[in-house]
């Protein structure tokens, strides 16, 4: 196996436009490695693979919430945001792990998650013993409810988990959630809650951490005046700056705030918004005034398909030419059916609906991955021609932990082990989004694969086994090494933040060229395709011949190297 040295040689700088074609990999702490032996992934375990993540050659890890949480939602339900979830480490342990990052040239971005709390935070159950009215309530979202004794909710919204948006409290009072029962909304227009956020972001920074990841970053800010809308009145509002309750425009004076924050700090702490927003308006996000990068998650959307990913690749550029930012590329993270399952699906079967099957309720879950039959070997081929597509774009890339082993979708955990509400909260409608969850294999054998000495909290198929880290690493035909090799070159090739597209004469495939003379060649269809080879070639698949690209395979074509 290649050294660090001869893979990547990225050290930490005081670069302050570091992000804008950096690679990062999401980390989910409960599922990457369990460094105490409980069955639970935590800080030390991340520490103890720095030299694992080190060796694959990304640029920073992006930590999903590590913070104290009953795990109503996998830790978005918030307790303290400025502390460590005792199951997961200690403040101390937090400070060690950016330490050994750091020291080994890769950045830390944290989850920041500001538009609920849970319901065990220190505010919340303030806000349960003081009445109505009160300073305590105001932080949140608090309503009388409909019909002479108040036991309706405000409203017939409901919550993206199933089921009413309102929950009751013991006084009669309603509060808003638009997630889980177990994380209110906070109240935007209060200043406490405006100047506690403040203090967390300095928080972190101080800590040494080096940008942020903004959950549901466009449903911050809500217009609540009376009379409330009805759901259908709701729905039927156009979201154009002015909607009660999502991508409001008034959210960004909130991120002007923060990016003043921000820059206090040399070099200046990054940002990247969770905004499923109309791609117009996500500019507004990725504004050098505001968040300054806002996630494109197109792809996950789109087929394996050429006409597709080109669409989604020049629509973004012109987007990111707009905000003057830089785009960013994701195939998988923690909420939707990793890529290589998607791409291993029939087309015309991907999800009830006809629509790609991103989100976690479709009915190839639902049957277990039963029916419709999913075709491993062709959904790993896609996978891994899509990644070095990507990985040839300008912008920035974010990985999800696994992607790198070729992992697809754990469909068939039984329904005891199963942990996301949203599963809960429709059982036979949506699964949730355990089967991305499901805990890493480090090693081929054992009782947790390498996670941890005491078994891992999501079950792990015994597929999981030769996929590995210890397997893939022998072999220098694996997703791991296609992955490192990858990542090494594109540091070496990295080029102006632009790109030529290049015809091809056929529908396809796509080739496009980064300044520099790097082209990036992908046949998409089965066909294979003739290209004229003059410099060195690193591929996705083995060229049939000299110079003839098999179907579903992405070549990169660079000078030689001296």
């Amino acid at each position: 196996m290649p050294s660090r040295a001869d893979l990547h040689s990225n050290r930490i700088t005081d670069d302050p436009d570091w992000w804008r074609q950096a690679v990062v990999y999401q980390i989910y702490p409960r599922s990457f490695a369990d460094g105490t032996g409980d069955g639970i992934g935590d800080l030390p375990g991340v520490t103890s693979r720095v030299d694992y993540l080190a060796a694959l050659g990304i640029d920073a890890v992006w930590l999903s919430p590590f913070y104290p949480s009953a795990l109503a939602d996998g830790g978005y339900d918030v307790d303290d945001y400025r502390d460590v979830d005792p199951r997961l480490g200690t403040l101390a342990d937090f400070d060690v792990m950016v330490s050994a990052l750091h020291g080994a040239g890769i950045r830390v971005v944290v989850d920041i998650v500001p538009n609920h709390t849970s319901n065990r935070h220190a505010w919340f159950q303030e806000a349960l013993t003081a009445p109505a009215g009160s300073a305590a309530r105001d932080r949140y979202i608090f309503r009388d409810g409909r019909g002479s004794d108040g036991s309706e909710p405000p409203t017939d919204w409901e919550s993206f988990f199933g089921g009413s948006a309102w929950a009751q409290v013991p006084d009669g009072q309603w509060y808003l959630h638009f997630f889980a029962i177990e994380q209110p909304d906070l109240n935007w227009r209060n200043p406490d809650v405006r100047e506690d956020f403040l203090r967390t972001l300095r928080f972190w920074a101080d800590r040494g951490v080096d940008g942020f990841r903004i959950d549901v970053a466009h449903m911050l800010t809500k217009d609540l005046s009376e009379p409330l809308p009805s759901k259908a009145e709701l729905d039927a509002r156009p979201v154009d700056g002015s909607h009660p309750v999502m991508d409001r425009d008034d959210v960004h004076e909130i991120y002007a705030q923060w990016r003043s924050v921000f820059n206090e700090y040399d070099p200046p702490r990054t940002a990247v918004a969770e905004a499923w927003v109309a791609r117009p308006r996500r500019t507004r996000y990725a504004s050098a005034e505001g968040l300054g990068q806002a996630f494109n998650f197109d792809l996950l959307q789109a087929d394996f398909d050429a006409a597709q990913f080109r669409h989604v690749v020049a629509d973004n550029l012109a987007l990111v030419e707009e905000s003057g930012s830089s785009s960013t590329w994701v195939l998988s993270n923690h909420d939707v059916v990793r890529h290589a399952t998607r791409y291993g699906l029939p087309d015309a079967e991907r999800g009830s609906k006809g629509e790609p099957t991103v989100k976690h309720g479709n009915d190839w879950l639902l049957s277990r991955g039963r029916t419709p039959v999913l075709d491993r070997e062709a959904g790993t081929r896609r996978a891994r021609a899509a990644v070095l597509f990507v990985l040839g774009l300008p912008g920035s890339a974010y990985l999800y932990q696994g992607e790198e082993l070729g992992l697809h979708e754990v469909a068939d955990i039984p329904d005891g082990d199963r942990q996301d509400p949203t599963y809960f909260r429709s059982p036979g409608i949506d699964v949730g989004r355990d089967g991305c969850r499901v805990p890493l294999p480090w090693r081929h054998v054992g009782r947790s694969l390498g996670f941890g000495s005491d078994g891992a909290h999501l079950p792990q198929p015994e597929w999981f086994a030769p996929l590995a880290v210890d397997v893939q690493e022998e072999d220098p035909a694996s997703m791991l090494w296609l992955y490192r090799r990858a990542l090494a070159l594109r540091a070496r090739l990295q080029a102006a933040e632009d790109l030529e597209w290049i015809d091809t004469g056929r529908d396809d495939v796509l080739r496009f060229r980064r300044p520099g003379g790097w082209d990036v060649l992908t046949a998409f269809g089965p066909e294979p395709f003739a290209f004229e080879v003059r410099d060195e070639v690193f591929a996705s698949s083995p060229l049939e011949a000299d110079g003839l690209l098999p179907g579903a395979t992405t070549a990169w074509i660079h000078p030689r190297q001296d």
